[in-house]
């Protein structure tokens, strides 16, 4: 593991824009920083579009060590045009995910109507490190795909990450199949109230490792195929639900 990302440090943790509650900041804080002093790149996303906001988000950010993305909208749908969002552009090339100064996080790809108008904006950016999606709307991308972004509009070589969720099934991806019946899946519970179609997956059992790690048309062979330099994985903290469910915690 070269990382971590953490999401709302500063703004968002209950929504656009707000200010992230000082004891929720506190205890992400003393985890990142375990992390940033073990030699962990840390990625923060704050969710924010407010001038002052994001250049407090880079500020607060950087005197910890860290690396700050302040998306403009939770979705991730946008490839920042202003310059605003990207600070530290550089022509070096990224070999590591330590030699970055910056990232872009993009996970909806719904502003694209096809897979060309996205690589040409992906690929018309300085960005040291994509954080992406794996597919264009059912799509997996290609090495050729992926060799039209690897290199940053300055010259320099960037590094390609794709979206991984692990600890949640999610009904749009490719493993999932219309005629299955959620309640005799064993390896699937309850929906995410926040985010419609995702639900929470008993991520020891075998059915689900095999969707993620199984040797042929599995997620991860899925993502090595396409010639991805690594994989970001979301939802690592699921076994809060099953823990809360076990001590009878809402």
């Amino acid at each position: 593991m070269d990382g971590l990302g953490q999401e709302s440090l500063i703004f968002g943790y209950y929504g656009d824009n707000t200010v992230t509650p000082q004891d929720s900041r506190e205890y992400l804080l003393e985890l990142l920083r375990t992390a940033k002093r073990e030699g962990k790149t840390v990625l923060v996303t704050d969710y924010t579009d407010e001038d002052q906001k994001i250049k407090r988000s880079y500020e607060r950010n950087t005197l910890n060590g860290f690396i700050s993305f302040p998306a403009p909208e939770r979705e991730l749908t946008v490839v920042p045009e202003s310059t605003d969002f990207i600070k530290n552009e550089n022509k070096n090339d990224i070999k590591s995910l330590s030699d970055a100064k910056n990232f872009l996080y993009l996970l909806n790809y719904e502003n694209y109507e096809s897979k060309e108008e996205l690589l040409s904006a992906l690929s018309k950016t300085n960005f040291d490190v994509f954080i992406m999606d794996a597919f264009f709307w059912g799509e997996p991308f290609t090495k050729e795909n992926l060799e039209q972004i690897r290199i940053k509009e300055d010259g320099g070589k960037r590094l390609l990450i794709s979206y991984m969720s692990i600890g949640e099934a999610e009904d749009y991806r490719f493993y999932w199949q219309d005629e299955w019946d959620k309640k005799e899946l064993n390896w699937i519970d309850s929906e995410n109230p926040n985010w419609p179609g995702n639900f929470k997956v008993r991520y020891w059992n075998d059915d689900w490792k095999k969707i993620i790690l199984g040797e042929s048309n599995s997620y991860t062979q899925i993502i090595l195929n396409a010639g991805f330099d690594g994989v970001y994985l979301d939802i690592i903290d699921g076994f809060w639900y099953f823990e809360n469910i076990a001590s009878g915690s809402k």
